[in-house]
């Protein structure tokens, strides 16, 4: 198992859902853990759940679209830790809907998080890794940042804009050792998938109508992507920068 033992982590939406399982993934590898969401009770849980484990872990308020916030939690996190190893930009939100259903406002709320939110935290966190010479900044795009996806222009857009901006801040950062890769994943069973699946008649149809779209007919676990989080946080992926990981069960395979 890859190890992230004295290395600090900060991890965006880490409250629920892939977030909350890369948390508990550089927990159990050794890694300190901020907790930074807005949802302060759902991280509080999530915090409650990693000590139980043994593992180490912080909370860290934090609202992705406030570039004050997002300083702010820089400073605590150098102040309180002296550094950050591994960034994980995890926080988005989606939306349904073709160019014809997507209004502006929608545009600008998915701008806000998926894209000027990475763009925010990335900023306030890069200076400090940028000084030590080094550090690992993983960024969650999507399959819809690489392929189309019906119905879902807002979110394809901004996970594009994601998949580019972590190419460019690789190449950007390279010569100071700072890494960047995003993930791409495809449909993830995350508690909001689950909730949502239960509002449909047939529960069991829905699921594998979503899961269709994947070779091997299910849908992906969030510790599944934790796991391929945890490789590139680790010293083993030194090598690796400027990547835009599938892990979307062929999805994309065909495309």
């Amino acid at each position: 198992m890859f190890r992230l033992d004295t290395k600090v982590a900060v991890i965006t939406g880490a409250a629920s859902g892939i977030g909350a399982a890369i948390a508990a993934t550089f927990a159990r590898a050794g890694a300190f853990v901020y907790l930074a969401d807005r949802d302060r009770a759902g991280a509080r849980a999530r915090l409650e759940e990693i000590v139980a484990a043994g593992g180490q872990a912080g909370l860290l308020p934090l609202d992705v679209t406030s570039e004050q916030d997002c300083a702010a939690a820089s400073a605590r996190v150098l102040g309180e830790s002296g550094r950050c190893n591994i960034l994980v930009n995890n926080a988005g939100i989606g939306c349904v809907g073709t160019i014809l259903d997507t209004s502006g406002e929608d545009m600008d709320r998915l701008y806000a998080v998926n894209v000027r939110g990475v763009y925010n935290v990335t900023k306030a966190f890069l200076p400090a890794m940028l000084e030590r010479g080094a550090g690992s900044v993983i960024n969650l795009a999507s399959v819809g940042g690489i392929v189309g996806i019906r119905e879902r222009l807002a979110y394809c857009t901004t996970k594009a804009a994601v998949v580019g901006m972590t190419r460019s801040l690789a190449l950007d950062h390279a010569p100071r050792r700072v890494r960047f890769n995003c993930l791409c994943p495809g449909r993830v069973e995350t508690p909001f998938v689950q909730a949502r699946l239960r509002e449909y008649p047939d529960p069991d149809a829905a699921y594998q109508q979503m899961a269709a779209t994947q070779l091997f007919e299910r849908m992906i676990r969030p510790e599944e992507i934790a796991a391929a989080a945890l490789y590139l946080a680790s010293d083993e992926s030194e090598m690796v920068t400027g990547t835009a990981l599938m892990i979307d069960s062929g999805w994309s395979a065909g495309k």
